[in-house]
């Protein structure tokens, strides 16, 4: 009797275990009552104000999915990727939403880990120079010092463009942000290259000498940000992509055509175990794309940036 009350124990585990392991993602995240996101930190898209609490777009992202699925925005954790050690989190399937881009993933051998989602950000490589600069456009700088950081893919997107002019440019490249922006900002080198959203954040301070800068017009490089999830459930993808669409959806303008878009917002998700009312928590509780947009990295938010590349990206 005592074997069987054994056996029968253990039989007990072994199926909570292989339950537990089955269930959809859908089905964990309501039963943590969470929802786990995480992102390379960039300014303006997710970064950490003080330990534990994060703010930006993809952080805003997050909490849509949150208050779609359990009817709060308030309920997700988010975490960061910087180091290999920190995208282990993302090759063991800790976290149910990954805010990456396509080079991030290729270069940490995960393609096999993620399905590739809706684009959230368009993010791009840019130059910025002193607001005071002859330079207006890219091609001015043919000869000039560009500051970058080493192993940012800057470099090769400024050696194509300017290989494409056939001009040369006089590379400073820099393996400490501190130093960089140090150089820059007393003007030991007239330019400094980077992502778009990391330049915006470069210019709120001006240094020593009060520089004022202004980003140029030319992007060398575009490449989405990208709200990945799990290959083994397509069920959470589409999930994530309705809630990702309808965000955009939401503040394309209400005409007839279009009123039931933005108006009774028809969409049910109630064969993916989503409340009915769904998209009303979202609008609610983050808004609209340009809502989140605008406060966190355009004319609502200290980077000022204009929407630009992702003005286009609301209509798709």
């Amino acid at each position: 009797m005592r074997f069987l009350l054994v056996l029968l124990t253990l039989f007990g585990i072994g199926c909570s275990t292989s339950t537990a392991e089955a269930s959809s993602v859908i089905e964990r995240v309501k039963a943590r009552h969470l929802v786990r996101c995480g992102s390379v930190e960039r300014p303006g898209l997710a970064t950490e104000t003080q330990p534990g609490v994060w703010s930006g777009l993809n952080v805003d992202v997050c909490r849509a999915i949150a208050a779609a699925v359990l009817g709060s925005p308030d309920r997700i954790e988010y975490h960061k990727y910087e180091t290999d050690k920190d995208f282990d989190a993302v090759r063991n399937q800790e976290d149910d939403v990954y805010f990456l881009t396509r080079s991030e993933i290729n270069t940490q051998k995960l393609t096999n880990k993620l399905v590739l989602g809706p684009t959230v950000f368009l993010e791009s490589d840019t130059v910025m120079v002193a607001s005071t600069s002859a330079v207006h456009h890219l091609t001015d700088l043919a000869d000039d010092s560009i500051c970058f950081m080493i192993g940012s893919s800057v470099e090769q997107s400024l050696n194509a463009y300017f290989g494409k002019l056939h001009k040369n440019w006089f590379r400073r490249a820099f393996s400490e942000d501190g130093e960089m922006i140090d150089t820059y900002n007393v003007q030991n080198c007239h330019a400094i290259a980077g992502e778009i959203t990391t330049l915006a954040n470069i210019r709120l301070d001006p240094g020593v000498n009060r520089l004022s800068s202004r980003i140029l017009p030319e992007s060398v490089n575009i490449f989405a940000v990208i709200a990945a999830t799990k290959t083994d459930d397509t069920q959470w993808s589409a999930i994530v992509a309705w809630i990702v669409h309808t965000l955009i959806n939401l503040e394309i303008p209400k005409t007839q055509s279009n009123a039931e878009s933005t108006g009774k917002m028809p969409v049910s998700l109630s064969e993916l175990f989503i409340d009915k009312e769904w998209q009303r928590h979202v609008l609610t509780s983050v808004g609209s794309y340009s809502d989140i947009f605008n406060r966190n990295l355009g004319k609502g938010s200290p980077l000022r940036l204009d929407r630009g590349l992702n003005t286009n990206h609301s209509g798709t």
